[in-house]
């Protein structure tokens, strides 16, 4: 799973109000080598939870160089946008868990795949 992914999902265990960003456990983790896109790059940015990316990088050990916070000019510093992009698509969790915030619901990361089913006595 892509850290771009991990951005993205929320727990939808019902009741949950606070399923953002779920607590991940990397058991193995792959970095492979994929081709920059600037464009792609700088328009994923502002879709971003900020926070949440650099605090999951930093778990994983892979946030150095990553500022605490946004910074304006971004789309003009190809240094920084690298850097982005090697969390957001270099970086995946193959094997792991992710964890509800709220919940405690842990949902098993297999071969890079999230599965976020649950079952009926967890919803």
């Amino acid at each position: 799973m892509k850290l771009l992914t991990h951005n993205m999902l929320r727990s939808h265990v019902t009741g949950v109000t606070r399923g953002f960003p779920l607590i991940i456990r990397a058991d193995e983790v792959k970095v492979s080598s994929v081709d920059f896109n600037r464009e792609f790059i700088t328009h994923m940015i502002p879709k971003l939870e900020w926070e949440a990316l650099v605090e999951t990088a930093e778990s994983l050990g892979y946030g150095s160089g990553l500022p605490r916070e946004l910074l304006s000019g971004y789309e003009k510093d190809d240094d920084f946008l690298k850097k982005v992009h090697y969390v957001l698509l270099e970086v995946e969790v193959t094997e792991g868990a992710l964890k509800c915030p709220e919940s405690g619901t842990e949902f098993p990361i297999t071969r890079g795949i999230p599965n976020m089913l649950i079952n009926a006595d967890e919803s």
